[in-house]
């Protein structure tokens, strides 16, 4: 952009609109003078901040709703990549010279995507304007009719959007439970898995439409064997639980008749190439053989398998992992690893809404995955599986969904 002649920083803090520069994960990247102004903060204070401990909900308004009501604007902008207008909001703000003391302020925000070359929001440009006193101003009789009239508009425009959000919200909902029944149906029961023990859990996510993505998969094989499998679709919605249910029912077709873990993802790879919406799935297959007392498995991009052993250690199943599905431009035979178990040991096959938080190293969610193995080393599948699933899920629920297989061998 230099190449134009154009400063198009300095372009960007002498806008007279309020514009700030969000990352994905809602936290300050630039902000423009006129942003700085109208908050009452100083460049420093909000660089590197998220936006919501900058500037937090009145604590003394249990009607308050802005910060809930903006964060669903900033997330379907970085979920869909399309601009997204809000409805006139109220959002107190704290004053920067007094803490604890919030103005009553109004907003009329409009969040907009900045895309890298692949389509990927990689910011979010917010821009606000204040209208509070034309808010006020409904209440002093003092107004002039162009005061009267701009409010008027102003809530006609604010009905108009909130009917339309409305109006999406329950087409939102409608297909979630579409998506969310056509995955049950394409999901096995809970059965017993020859004379072993497994437990198979699934966890929606809540309040959003990132459902319908994440898969699990057991199988008996010949001789005292099974396959147990999990992935996840990139993607929600009904167009992820189509695209989950195809891989599935190959993968599981493929483990049957393959040689190996690694050889079964070597032609489900080559199979989702071939379906839209596939590029990227992560998925892990394995192999558990109790005559030998082995775990073959290989992983394409996915969180490794965790085994725990009957004194409370654990070791993560990482030693096979390759791109996830269709990444790589030419074919590549897939890794296969092997692991040894003991009787009394215990698999644990998840998806990343288990472990993965935003903003966090994946390190840390399977840290937190190996304490709280480490807890129960002789608990049985079923109750290890919920175990996990309370202490690891948040309360409130997940933004992602999540798929968790829990086998005692």
């Amino acid at each position: 952009m230099r190449e134009s002649g154009i400063d198009y920083e300095a372009v960007f803090h002498t806008l007279p609109s309020a514009v700030a520069l969000l990352t994905p994960q809602l936290v300050y990247a630039d902000a423009n003078q006129a942003y700085l102004r109208l908050s009452g903060r100083a460049r420093e204070q909000l660089l590197g901040m998220r936006l919501f401990d900058a500037f937090p909900d009145n604590p003394g308004d249990p009607d308050a709703s802005g910060m809930r009501n903006l964060k669903a604007s900033l997330l379907r902008v970085v979920e869909s990549g399309l601009r997204d207008s809000m409805a006139l909001q109220r959002y107190d703000v704290e004053a920067p010279d007094r803490p604890g003391v919030f103005e009553e302020r109004y907003w009329s925000p409009v969040n907009a995507p900045v895309l890298d070359p692949d389509g990927k929001v990689v910011l979010i440009v917010h821009r606000v304007e204040e209208v509070t006193e034309l808010i006020r101003a409904r209440t002093r009789r003092e107004a002039g009719d162009r005061h009267q009239l701009m409010e008027a508009e102003l809530y006609a425009r604010a009905r108009e959007l909130q009917e339309v959000n409305e109006r999406l919200r329950q087409a939102h909902a409608r297909e979630r439970q579409v998506a969310l029944a056509l995955q049950e149906a394409m999901l096995p029961a809970p059965r017993p898995v020859g004379h072993h023990r497994a437990a198979v859990r699934y966890r929606p996510a809540v309040g959003a439409l990132n459902v319908c993505g994440d898969w699990y998969d057991l199988a008996e094989l010949p001789g005292d064997r099974i396959a147990v499998a999990v992935g996840d679709v990139v993607g929600h919605g009904l167009p992820a639980a189509g695209v989950m249910g195809q891989l599935r029912s190959a993968l599981s077709a493929a483990v049957c008749v393959a040689d190996g873990p690694a050889t079964a993802l070597d032609v489900v790879d080559q199979y989702a190439r071939s379906i839209e919406g596939a590029e990227s799935t992560t998925a892990v297959q394995a192999i558990v053989n109790w005559d030998s007392h082995t775990i073959t498995y290989s992983s394409a991009g996915h969180p490794p398998p965790a085994l725990l052993h009957p004194d409370g250690t654990v070791r993560f199943l990482d030693q096979a992992t390759d791109p996830p599905l269709g990444a790589r431009p030419e074919h590549v035979p897939r890794p296969q690893g092997d692991g040894a178990f003991t009787d009394g040991a215990t698999l644990v096959l998840y998806t990343d809404g288990l472990i993965e938080r935003r903003g966090e190293d994946i390190d840390t969610g399977l840290a937190r995955l190996t304490e709280c193995l480490t807890r129960h080393p002789t608990a049985d599948a079923d109750a290890l599986a919920d175990y996990l699933l309370s202490k690891l899920i948040p309360p409130g629920g997940n933004t992602d969904d999540t798929a968790l297989v829990v086998i005692r061998l």
